[in-house]
């Protein structure tokens, strides 16, 4: 297990560092046009290149890389060039807002999917037809209309929640858990729309084996066999699909913080890149990669636990 671990964790820093270094490319085409934007009006040729100078843009990529990430390994991510505020604290003030509608969601996520997948395939006929139905309507209802919707209902017609802001946890329990409502159902809806769906095929296919049909012969009962073996098998596949479920609840909390105008990471990482905040770009990416990296790793073992044979693979 600690091989499998090491190797995993190997993989995802190479690949964490991988996709810091061609954002480092990418951004290398764009300095000059940073630089003029800063400056604004009175941009010249030479208060272009002086500004570079002085950032250290005009030097090769690779050498950029190299000092930015020995800074980054110790703490410092550098500074916003609008705000001069230390980036590394700033994203992670950002990513905290977001990981607390996502995680939430993901959880409900789970729950429900599982539920609804195992009900589905266990009883069939209209419990099946009504957890296809509910699945369906998360697919087809796109997010932003769901998001407008439940605010015209919970916000504006009946009062009960906040229609946009965000309150911190530590400063008010109930009103932090009031602000995020709203966009943790939006989220789970559609999670629960991608991982039902799953979760029921999985199921089907599992319940329909040599092994179900053996351990009923043999008297076990049908919540053993659901719970203990069939559940856990159709398990490992349905990981897979949360993990990249979280991945795209990362990528879609732009919409849902301009919606509810939460202080997000999405939206940070949306002005920043409108406005060329080069230092906060390359935050922004270094943080996103290691937090997938993170999931992608707790999936695998995850899976490693449910299916040795993964640990193998």
């Amino acid at each position: 297990m600690i091989s499998y671990i090491a190797k995993r964790l190997g993989t995802g820093i190479v690949l964490a560092l991988l996709v810091v270094f061609i954002t480092f490319l990418l951004i290398g085409t764009m300095v000059e046009d940073v630089a003029r934007t800063i400056l604004g009006q009175s941009a010249t040729p030479e208060t272009t290149a002086a500004l570079m100078a002085a950032k250290g843009w005009d030097r090769p990529v690779p050498v950029q890389y190299w000092d930015w990430l020995v800074a980054a390994v110790q703490g410092d991510f550098g500074q916003s060039v609008y705000t001069s505020l230390p980036v590394g604290p700033a994203v992670a003030d950002r990513l905290a807002v977001t990981l607390s509608i996502i995680v939430p969601a993901l959880l409900l996520t789970v729950v429900i999917s599982v539920c609804l997948g195992v009900w589905s395939a266990s009883r069939g006929g209209a419990a099946d037809r009504i957890a296809q139905g509910l699945s369906l309507t998360g697919y087809v209802v796109p997010g932003l209309l769901l998001a407008i919707g439940l605010v015209v209902l919970l916000a504006v017609q009946l009062k009960w929640l906040p229609a946009t802001g965000y309150t911190p946890l530590a400063d008010d329990p109930v009103g932090w858990l009031r602000s995020i409502t709203i966009p943790v159902v939006v989220l789970t809806i559609g999670g629960v729309a991608n991982l039902t769906a799953q979760v029921r095929g999985r199921m089907i296919d599992e319940l329909r084996k040599d092994y179900v049909r053996t351990l009923r012969t043999r008297g076990v009962s049908s919540t053993a066999i659901i719970v203990k073996h069939a559940l856990r098998n159709a398990g490992s596949p349905a990981l897979t699909v949360l993990s990249l479920e979280f991945i795209q609840m990362l990528g879609g909390a732009l919409i849902i913080e301009n919606v509810f105008a939460l202080p997000g990471y999405g939206s940070y990482a949306f002005n920043a890149a409108l406005q060329g905040d080069i230092p906060v770009i390359l935050g922004i990416t270094a943080f996103g990669v290691a937090l997938v990296t993170v999931v992608n790793l707790a999936t695998d073992l995850a899976n490693g636990w449910l299916n040795p044979k993964a640990r193998v693979q």
